[in-house]
Protein backbone atom coordinates (compact mmCIF):
# COMPACT_ATOMS: atom_id res chain seq x y z
CA UNK A 1 0.00 0.00 0.00
CA UNK A 2 1.35 3.44 -0.92
CA UNK A 3 1.78 6.18 1.68
CA UNK A 4 -1.14 8.11 0.22
CA UNK A 5 -3.41 5.07 0.17
CA UNK A 6 -2.55 4.41 3.83
CA UNK A 7 -3.29 8.05 4.68
CA UNK A 8 -6.66 7.86 2.93
CA UNK A 9 -7.54 4.77 4.96
CA UNK A 10 -6.40 6.46 8.18
CA UNK A 11 -8.56 9.53 7.56
CA UNK A 12 -11.64 7.36 7.02
CA UNK A 13 -10.87 5.19 10.06
CA UNK A 14 -10.44 8.18 12.39
CA UNK A 15 -13.55 9.85 10.96
CA UNK A 16 -15.60 6.71 11.44
CA UNK A 17 -14.42 6.41 15.05
CA UNK A 18 -15.38 10.03 15.77
CA UNK A 19 -18.80 9.48 14.17
CA UNK A 20 -19.52 6.24 15.99
CA UNK A 21 -18.71 7.86 19.35
CA UNK A 22 -21.00 10.81 18.64
CA UNK A 23 -18.33 13.49 18.36
CA UNK A 24 -19.93 14.57 15.10
CA UNK A 25 -23.14 13.54 13.40
CA UNK A 26 -25.02 13.46 10.12
CA UNK A 27 -22.91 15.09 7.43
CA UNK A 28 -21.18 17.50 9.81
CA UNK A 29 -17.46 17.94 10.39
CA UNK A 30 -14.45 17.88 8.10
CA UNK A 31 -10.82 16.76 8.12
CA UNK A 32 -7.81 17.79 6.04
CA UNK A 33 -4.32 16.24 6.10
CA UNK A 34 -1.02 17.13 4.43
CA UNK A 35 0.28 14.56 1.96
CA UNK A 36 3.95 13.66 1.45
CA UNK A 37 4.18 15.95 -1.60
CA UNK A 38 2.78 18.94 0.33
CA UNK A 39 -0.74 18.67 -1.05
CA UNK A 40 -3.92 17.96 0.90
CA UNK A 41 -6.47 15.21 1.31
CA UNK A 42 -9.83 16.61 2.45
CA UNK A 43 -13.20 15.12 3.35
CA UNK A 44 -15.85 16.00 0.74
CA UNK A 45 -18.73 18.38 1.28
CA UNK A 46 -21.97 16.83 2.49
CA UNK A 47 -20.26 13.57 3.46
CA UNK A 48 -20.79 11.60 6.65
CA UNK A 49 -17.77 10.72 8.79
CA UNK A 50 -19.37 7.30 9.25
CA UNK A 51 -19.50 6.50 5.54
CA UNK A 52 -16.42 7.97 3.86
CA UNK A 53 -14.89 6.31 0.79
CA UNK A 54 -11.06 6.60 0.73
CA UNK A 55 -11.07 6.81 -3.07
CA UNK A 56 -13.45 9.78 -3.09
CA UNK A 57 -11.57 12.10 -0.72
CA UNK A 58 -10.80 15.47 -2.28
CA UNK A 59 -7.17 15.75 -3.42
CA UNK A 60 -5.30 19.06 -3.76
CA UNK A 61 -1.89 19.75 -5.24
CA UNK A 62 0.75 21.62 -3.20
CA UNK A 63 -0.20 24.87 -4.97
CA UNK A 64 -3.85 24.47 -3.94
CA UNK A 65 -5.15 23.21 -7.28
CA UNK A 66 -8.02 20.75 -6.96
CA UNK A 67 -6.94 17.49 -8.59
CA UNK A 68 -9.46 14.73 -7.99
CA UNK A 69 -12.18 13.24 -5.83
CA UNK A 70 -15.52 14.66 -4.76
CA UNK A 71 -16.14 18.36 -4.21
CA UNK A 72 -14.30 19.41 -1.01
CA UNK A 73 -15.85 20.76 2.17
CA UNK A 74 -17.11 24.32 1.99
CA UNK A 75 -14.90 25.04 5.02
CA UNK A 76 -11.70 24.83 2.91
CA UNK A 77 -10.77 28.49 3.61
CA UNK A 78 -10.86 27.70 7.34
CA UNK A 79 -8.45 24.80 6.89
CA UNK A 80 -6.16 26.71 4.54
CA UNK A 81 -5.86 29.57 7.04
CA UNK A 82 -4.36 27.19 9.60
CA UNK A 83 -1.88 25.73 7.11
CA UNK A 84 -0.84 29.21 5.98
CA UNK A 85 -0.32 30.64 9.47
CA UNK A 86 0.96 27.61 11.42
CA UNK A 87 3.90 26.00 9.68
CA UNK A 88 3.81 22.98 12.00
CA UNK A 89 0.27 22.05 10.92
CA UNK A 90 -0.05 18.63 9.31
CA UNK A 91 -3.79 18.11 9.84
CA UNK A 92 -6.93 20.04 10.77
CA UNK A 93 -10.03 18.54 12.37
CA UNK A 94 -13.35 20.37 12.60
CA UNK A 95 -16.19 18.77 14.58
CA UNK A 96 -19.70 19.65 15.72
CA UNK A 97 -19.21 17.94 19.10
CA UNK A 98 -22.14 18.64 21.42
CA UNK A 99 -20.42 19.48 24.72
CA UNK A 100 -17.96 21.83 23.02
CA UNK A 101 -20.77 23.68 21.27
CA UNK A 102 -22.83 23.80 24.46
CA UNK A 103 -19.91 25.26 26.41
CA UNK A 104 -19.42 27.95 23.76
CA UNK A 105 -22.96 29.21 24.49
CA UNK A 106 -22.46 29.72 28.23
CA UNK A 107 -22.36 33.27 29.61
CA UNK A 108 -19.30 34.79 31.21
CA UNK A 109 -16.64 32.92 29.22
CA UNK A 110 -13.19 34.31 28.52
CA UNK A 111 -12.92 34.38 24.71
CA UNK A 112 -9.13 34.31 24.91
CA UNK A 113 -9.03 31.26 27.20
CA UNK A 114 -12.26 29.38 26.64
CA UNK A 115 -11.73 26.26 28.74
CA UNK A 116 -11.38 26.26 32.53
CA UNK A 117 -8.06 24.86 33.75
CA UNK A 118 -9.42 21.55 35.00
CA UNK A 119 -6.82 19.04 33.78
CA UNK A 120 -3.20 19.01 32.70
CA UNK A 121 -4.02 17.31 29.41
CA UNK A 122 -6.22 20.06 28.02
CA UNK A 123 -3.39 22.50 28.58
CA UNK A 124 -0.78 20.12 27.13
CA UNK A 125 -2.74 19.30 23.97
CA UNK A 126 -4.60 22.54 23.31
CA UNK A 127 -2.89 25.49 24.93
CA UNK A 128 -5.34 28.39 25.20
CA UNK A 129 -8.47 27.85 23.11
CA UNK A 130 -9.79 30.96 21.39
CA UNK A 131 -13.55 31.49 21.19
CA UNK A 132 -14.49 33.08 17.87
CA UNK A 133 -17.87 34.72 17.20
CA UNK A 134 -20.64 33.19 15.13
CA UNK A 135 -20.14 32.98 11.39
CA UNK A 136 -22.55 31.55 8.83
CA UNK A 137 -21.11 28.14 7.83
CA UNK A 138 -18.79 28.50 4.85
CA UNK A 139 -18.29 32.24 5.40
CA UNK A 140 -14.74 33.13 4.24
CA UNK A 141 -14.57 35.57 7.16
CA UNK A 142 -13.83 32.56 9.38
CA UNK A 143 -10.52 32.19 7.57
CA UNK A 144 -9.80 35.86 8.20
CA UNK A 145 -10.41 35.34 11.91
CA UNK A 146 -7.94 32.44 11.94
CA UNK A 147 -5.33 34.47 10.07
CA UNK A 148 -5.84 37.26 12.57
CA UNK A 149 -4.46 34.95 15.27
CA UNK A 150 -1.13 34.91 13.40
CA UNK A 151 -0.52 31.23 14.05
CA UNK A 152 -0.54 31.63 17.83
CA UNK A 153 -3.41 29.20 18.51
CA UNK A 154 -3.76 25.55 17.56
CA UNK A 155 -7.41 25.32 18.61
CA UNK A 156 -10.39 27.61 18.21
CA UNK A 157 -14.07 27.27 19.00
CA UNK A 158 -16.59 28.68 16.54
CA UNK A 159 -19.53 29.86 18.66
CA UNK A 160 -22.80 28.07 17.89
CA UNK A 161 -20.88 25.79 15.51
CA UNK A 162 -17.96 23.67 16.70
CA UNK A 163 -14.24 23.31 17.43
CA UNK A 164 -11.42 23.48 14.88
CA UNK A 165 -8.09 21.96 15.93
CA UNK A 166 -4.75 21.87 14.11
CA UNK A 167 -2.08 19.28 14.87
CA UNK A 168 1.32 18.17 13.62
CA UNK A 169 -0.34 15.11 12.07
CA UNK A 170 -3.73 13.42 11.82
CA UNK A 171 -3.51 11.51 15.08
CA UNK A 172 -2.38 14.55 17.06
CA UNK A 173 -5.20 16.68 15.66
CA UNK A 174 -7.81 14.02 16.41
CA UNK A 175 -6.49 13.49 19.95
CA UNK A 176 -6.56 17.22 20.63
CA UNK A 177 -10.12 17.56 19.28
CA UNK A 178 -11.21 14.73 21.56
CA UNK A 179 -9.49 16.41 24.51
CA UNK A 180 -11.34 19.65 23.80
CA UNK A 181 -14.67 17.84 23.82
CA UNK A 182 -13.83 15.95 27.05
CA UNK A 183 -12.78 19.17 28.79
CA UNK A 184 -15.95 20.96 27.68
CA UNK A 185 -17.97 18.06 29.10
CA UNK A 186 -16.09 18.33 32.41
CA UNK A 187 -16.70 22.09 32.42
CA UNK A 188 -20.44 21.59 31.97
CA UNK A 189 -20.58 18.85 34.61
CA UNK A 190 -18.83 21.03 37.18
CA UNK A 191 -20.39 24.39 36.24
CA UNK A 192 -21.92 26.06 39.29
CA UNK A 193 -20.15 23.69 41.70
CA UNK A 194 -17.09 25.90 42.27
CA UNK A 195 -14.55 23.23 41.22
CA UNK A 196 -10.91 23.67 42.19
CA UNK A 197 -9.05 24.79 39.09
CA UNK A 198 -5.35 24.30 38.49
CA UNK A 199 -3.52 27.26 40.01
CA UNK A 200 -1.46 29.66 37.95
CA UNK A 201 1.68 28.07 39.37
CA UNK A 202 0.47 24.58 38.41
CA UNK A 203 -0.41 25.71 34.91
CA UNK A 204 3.01 27.32 34.60
CA UNK A 205 4.72 24.06 35.51
CA UNK A 206 2.73 22.18 32.86
CA UNK A 207 3.49 24.81 30.22
CA UNK A 208 7.20 24.71 31.06
CA UNK A 209 7.50 20.92 31.34
CA UNK A 210 5.74 20.20 28.03
CA UNK A 211 6.81 23.34 26.11
CA UNK A 212 3.20 24.38 25.54
CA UNK A 213 2.32 27.37 23.36
CA UNK A 214 0.65 29.62 25.91
CA UNK A 215 0.09 32.94 24.22
CA UNK A 216 -1.92 35.62 25.97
Amino acid sequence: MSAEAALREAICAHARSLFERGLTHGSTGNISVRTEDGGLLVTPTGSSFGRLDPARLSRFAPDGTFLSGDKPTKEMPLHQAFYETRGVTGAVVHLHSCHSVAWSLMPGLDPDDLLPHLTAYSIMQLGRVKLLPFFVPGDPAMAGAIRGLAGKRSAVMLAHHGPVVAGRDLEAAVNAAEELEATAKLALLTRGSDPRLLSGEEVGRIVSRFDVEWSA
